[in-house]
């Protein structure tokens, strides 16, 4: 493993995700309000810019080939993150959270997801670093990942039953309902964890297990720690966009986890034959943006007809709407505490 990163590129990267996210949070996003599609459209075309014009910079300090390593790795992570605003949906229905609120959760649950990813590229490179067979383990564990999505059902997810999520429940008292935007509150002279806390902690565990996939398909494309970890941070950065830009769609997209279980072994099976032949750049590039762009164009050339693969659908409800069976029986938003 290697770094084209120098101290000062490190330091540079830091200071413009911690400004945006500033901006992001403390100018746009200062008050809670439901975000729109337009909205977040436009924040989604500023992240994929930004990300843009760092690999331009890349391009120019590095040259072609890492550059178009970044651009393979973030697209992966910019694919597989689909899954993860599916859960996202999920939690969100499941604990019955108001609109309002969805962005500060998937603020606060970005920032941990980019200490999380940070640790496992981390653990990832200094296990390829040391023991080569790592590599085949990793390879092995996207491919049999998907094959795995293609031939499981549909199953419910119930985010109130994730043992991290229980193990919240136990370390801290829960109010019996939301208390505005807020994660702690202090009622009857104890501190106190609200809903929206424990939906925090969910999001997180879910980003956790889907870690395991991403991280070592990025490392699949290259061995450059700096690409590999800026590549995903810009794809997790725009990931919250992603998420209200394609909330109310993302049922019309029914064969695109074909289409990410092909990428998952496409790089599974890079991975394992890279002894024999290392898979040309360009090469993964064109395989992964066919085939995703694939079954994209599929699902809308060959739409579900009504009432077929609903699961999803019927999973999901407004957020007025009564909360699934384990979820906070109060989901509006009460009096806040004295």
């Amino acid at each position: 493993m290697t770094s084209s990163g120098t101290p000062a590129l490190w330091i540079g990267f830091a200071v413009v995700v911690l400004v945006m996210l500033a901006i992001d949070l403390g100018l746009f996003h200062r008050n809670a309000h439901e975000v729109k599609v337009r909205e977040a459209a436009i924040w989604s075309v500023v992240w994929i810019g930004l990300s843009a014009a760092f690999n331009v910079v890349v391009y120019l300090m590095f040259g072609a080939q890492t550059a178009l390593e970044f651009t393979t790795a973030y697209l992966i992570e910019k694919a597989l993150s689909v899954d993860n605003i599916f859960v996202f949906l999920v939690v969100f229905s499941s604990f019955a959270v108001p609109a309002i609120y969805h962005h500060r959760v998937l603020f606060w649950g970005i920032l941990g997801a980019l200490v999380m990813r940070g640790i496992f590229i981390a653990a990832g490179t200094a296990l390829l670093s040391r023991f080569h067979f790592v590599m085949y383990v990793f390879g092995l564990i996207l491919v049999v990942s998907g094959i795995k999505l293609i031939v499981k059902k549909d199953e419910e997810v119930e985010p109130e039953k994730n043992p991290v999520v229980k193990l919240a429940k136990r370390l801290f008292p829960i109010t019996n309902g939301y208390r505005g935007p807020h994660f702690f509150v202090k009622e009857g002279g104890k501190s106190m964890a609200t809903p929206l806390f424990l939906v925090l902690v969910a999001l997180e565990a879910t980003d956790l297990v889907f870690a395991v996939d991403s991280v070592p398909a990025v490392l699949a494309v290259s061995k450059d720690i700096f690409i590999v970890y800026t590549s995903n941070i810009f794809a997790i950065l725009g990931l919250r966009s992603l998420y209200f830009v394609l909330a109310g769609v993302l049922s019309k997209f029914h064969l695109l986890k074909y289409g990410l279980s092909a990428v998952l072994i496409f790089v599974g099976g890079k991975m394992l034959i890279a002894d024999l032949y290392k898979v040309p750049i360009v090469i993964s590039l064109c395989a992964i943006t066919v085939l995703i762009a694939g079954a994209v164009v599929a699902s809308l050339a060959f739409p579900q007809a009504d009432g077929e693969g609903s699961e999803a659908k019927e999973r999901r409800h407004d957020d007025d709407g009564p909360p699934v069976a384990g979820a906070p029986a109060a989901a509006g938003e009460p009096t806040p505490p004295a």
